[in-house]
């Protein structure tokens, strides 16, 4: 049994619509399926408030409750599929807010703004959503600026801590970061790649967000590769700024300086 709920979804004066399919809801309590379907629809939106209304028309949501949880979401994955969706771990008694606080639910949903990308370009997939958790609940008013530069300076410093030891280059370790769990190191140094493109896109009135909201309406496929995608960006951007930095990225073994100063103009 699934619930289907329709979610409005409104850009310029075009009204576009995603069919949120959340299977499995049946398995929690009356209470339960309120909270979490009030959740994931506040969180789709919230996500389509910094990143644009996604391209698919339908989002299936595959929920797995668990009785007992250390967090309100432990685990979750994207499906990639024709549509794309998500999986969902959570624990089934959890409250709304709890939920809204986690990130996991923006992060996956982050990832359906990009295709998917070979295992050496995961660096970047990684990098984006782990960004964007932050600047989506920083823009819906979750967390705080403070919070949410506290955040992404406390995962350069794990990342930072990592590369000491994880001196790959950066696309060699992507494709290998489970075997060697160097996570911090490929998930943080993808986000400073975004952070610095936002940065230097400011000097310009641009945005990384409203470059991929373009992408994600005008072109973005269900696969590529790290180079088309980047070369995109830099179409879409009427610049050479994705490219420059992706040179400097994809091949660096240590991580980049990113001050906090630098992080509150964002």
């Amino acid at each position: 049994m699934k619930i289907l709920l329709i979610l409005p979804l409104f850009i310029t004066c075009n009204i576009n619509a995603v069919e949120v399919v959340i299977h499995n809801i049946n398995s929690l309590t009356n209470n339960g399926q309120k909270t979490v379907s009030t959740w994931i629809n506040q969180s789709v939106k919230k996500t389509k408030n910094t990143l644009g209304p996604l391209k698919q028309s339908v989002l299936p949501i595959y929920l797995k409750p668990k009785h007992f949880a250390l967090e309100p979401v432990p685990w979750a994955s994207v499906k990639r599929n024709d549509p794309d969706g998500l999986e969902l771990h959570i624990d089934q008694q959890a409250s709304l807010s709890e939920f809204t606080k986690d990130w996991t639910l923006y992060h996956e949903l982050s990832h359906l703004y990009l295709p998917l990308l070979p295992y050496s370009g995961f660096w970047l997939s990684e990098g984006f959503a782990s960004y964007m958790q932050n600047k989506i609940m920083r823009d819906s008013g979750i967390i705080t600026q403070a919070q949410f530069v506290q955040r992404l300076n406390a995962g350069f410093e794990r990342a930072r801590k990592q590369a000491k030891t994880k001196q790959q280059p950066l696309n060699k370790l992507s494709a290998d970061m489970w075997r060697q769990r160097a996570q911090q190191r490929v998930y943080w140094s993808g986000a400073a790649f975004f952070v610095e493109a936002d940065l230097a896109l400011q000097k310009q009135g641009k945005t990384v967000a409203e470059v991929i909201k373009a992408y994600q309406t005008c072109c973005r496929p269900a696969r590529s590769n790290a180079k088309k995608f980047i070369k995109e960006l830099d179409r879409l951007s009427s610049s050479s700024v994705f490219s420059s930095l992706y040179t400097q990225y994809n091949t660096r073994t240590n991580f980049p300086d990113i001050t906090k100063a630098q992080l509150n103009q964002l």
